[in-house]
């Protein structure tokens, strides 16, 4: 069975905020939606309930978008290539910033916590890297029982649960003078193998690194379900750019 933590260990840590393109827009964005949403930090000294927790928080997009919004942060990823260009993005920014960065699957985030937390995110694509659907009720369950009162979760995926056919299953990600990287998407009943083409230019001519790992399918209403299953009021529902946007808060 692929592994999510090998194939990004593998091939896609190195070219991942290549991918995603310029970074500081992209947290700059981060930032604006999260701010949308309510995500301001409470005033220092607050204790517990001004840190946030980025669960895959690879390259730190949402990180310094959190930073940016007053959070003291807690950023856990599998991937120890991207956590040290957390490290580098964050102790380049012109405020200052309390961010531990830890290595670990996301899943284990509540051991790493002293108290209630007034913000969780688990954004970009992160949810559906999860092992199953189980796991994810776990995952809500858990960021339930660790906010602080009126704390938010707040939460983007791809919605995966309807099938793409022939040639649309061929992604092009991006692609430049020196790499060009394609996905293809094979689905099966509760995952898609995603297959990551990763073309690199050398001195004897073009390299090919393939790779591939399992992406939860996850329909919307089921996890929307799962929140109000788990205690959460929903604050904001859409699908804005191609992902899922979820945004619940604990009883305040």
């Amino acid at each position: 069975m692929a592994d999510v933590a090998d194939h990004y260990q593998r091939l896609l840590a190195d070219c991942y905020s290549w991918m995603l393109g310029d970074f500081d827009a992209r947290a700059e964005r981060e930032r604006a939606f999260l701010e949308q949403c309510g995500l301001r930090a409470p005033a220092a000294g607050a204790g517990a309930a001004d840190v946030a927790l980025d669960l895959g928080a690879g390259s730190g997009h949402q990180t310094v978008a959190l930073v940016r919004l007053g959070w003291r942060v807690r950023a856990i990823d599998s991937s120890a290539k991207l956590l040290d260009e957390l490290r580098r993005r964050v102790a380049g920014l012109d405020v200052v910033s309390d961010v531990v960065a830890i290595q670990d699957d996301l899943s284990h985030f509540p051991r790493y916590l002293d108290g209630p937390v007034g913000a969780i995110v688990c954004m970009g694509d992160t949810l559906t890297h999860l092992p199953s659907a189980e796991a994810v009720r776990g995952l809500l369950a858990g960021a339930r029982a660790s906010l602080a009162p009126g704390g938010a979760l707040v939460l983007t995926y791809r919605d995966l649960s309807r099938a793409l056919e022939e040639t649309d299953r061929f992604i092009p990600v991006r692609a430049d003078d020196e790499r060009i990287l394609t996905c293809f998407l094979e689905y099966l009943p509760e995952v898609v193998r995603v297959h990551d083409l990763l073309h690199h230019r050398t001195s004897e001519g073009w390299r090919l690194e393939k790779s591939w790992y399992p992406k939860l399918r996850l329909a919307a209403t089921d996890v929307e379900r799962w929140l109000v299953e788990a205690g959460f009021s929903l604050a904001h529902v859409a699908s804005t750019r191609g992902l899922v946007e979820l945004v619940a808060r604990s009883p305040g």
